[in-house]
């Protein structure tokens, strides 16, 4: 357990902290990731001995009323904050409510702006949802050898922008635990083998309430 002042200024304990994350380095699976947007899924997930979560930003006070304690990071919606100054409005709101961490698919200078006021960034790369025109369906990334260049690249780019860690989507696996060697991102495993040093589920999936 660590002790933290949290963006609220409260002395504050931590299952895990950025410090923590990335002294994970290399050790596979160090932390687990859920999801969680009410106080009752984080204290689940805190019973449960899962050290982080994310949700979205609107979402973190509710979340901190059910753990104290669990590494929260939220995401900035697309539609939510728009322009420089609502993204930086939206994501402080988010630290102060209670969150460690923001995470975004926006664009590298974003990155960089978040970044530039210290705020902790977690990128996300490999398949994001939300663009997945350009791939054209839902699939892996990275499976041919320009893909596979095409991201480690991108994973370079996200690290020289600021971001300290990345939530990799549908990474084929060796590919992730190659590129995760040679990264120094906190890499975030969604459906990309175990390679990383989180792995990430949606609490959805683990109470099977999708027909996923």
């Amino acid at each position: 357990m660590a002790r933290i002042f949290s963006w609220a200024a409260q002395d504050s304990e931590r299952l895990t902290t950025v410090a923590g994350l990335r002294g994970s380095k290399g050790r596979h699976g160090a932390f687990a990731q859920v999801t969680a947007d009410t106080a009752a899924e984080a204290a689940a997930a805190e019973a449960a001995g899962i050290e982080m979560i994310v949700c979205r930003a609107r979402s973190v006070a509710a979340v901190r009323q059910g753990s104290q304690r669990l590494f929260v990071t939220a995401a900035l919606g697309f539609a939510e904050a728009v322009t420089d100054e609502e993204i930086l409005r939206t994501a402080f709101k988010a630290l102060t409510d209670g969150a460690d961490a923001v995470i975004t698919a926006r664009r590298l200078p974003i990155v960089s702006l978040l970044a530039s006021e210290d705020i902790p960034v977690m990128g996300h790369l490999g398949f994001v949802p939300r663009k997945s025109t350009w791939v054209g369906s839902v699939r892996a990334f990275g499976k041919t050898a320009d893909e596979a260049v095409e991201l480690y690249h991108r994973f370079r780019r996200l690290e020289e922008a600021g971001a300290f860690a990345v939530e990799a989507e549908l990474v084929p696996a060796p590919l992730m635990a190659e590129i995760s060697k040679r990264t120094g991102l906190v890499t975030v495993s969604l459906g990309s083998g175990p390679g990383a040093e989180v792995m990430f589920l949606f609490t959805s999936d683990i109470c099977g309430e999708t027909d996923r």
